[in-house]
């Protein structure tokens, strides 16, 4: 559970751009999608595999 104390006389869309900074430091949202439909073993190696592949090739470009 989230709590964001509000000081006195604080704008109230301060406060709540700071409930939304923390909420999307929480990762929930990403929990819940995740949970919401299953996926393969296979399809997530798959898928980290892709992403280590394009940020390897990120640094190669990087260093030429």
């Amino acid at each position: 559970m989230l709590i964001i104390p509000i000081k006195e006389g604080e704008n109230i869309d301060r406060a709540l751009k700071r409930f939304k900074r923390k909420f999307d430091r929480t990762q929930t949202k990403r929990q819940l999608q995740t949970r919401k439909q299953f996926t393969k073993p296979s399809v997530l190696r798959r898928a980290q595999i892709q992403k280590a592949q394009y940020v390897q090739g990120l640094r190669d470009a990087e260093n030429i």
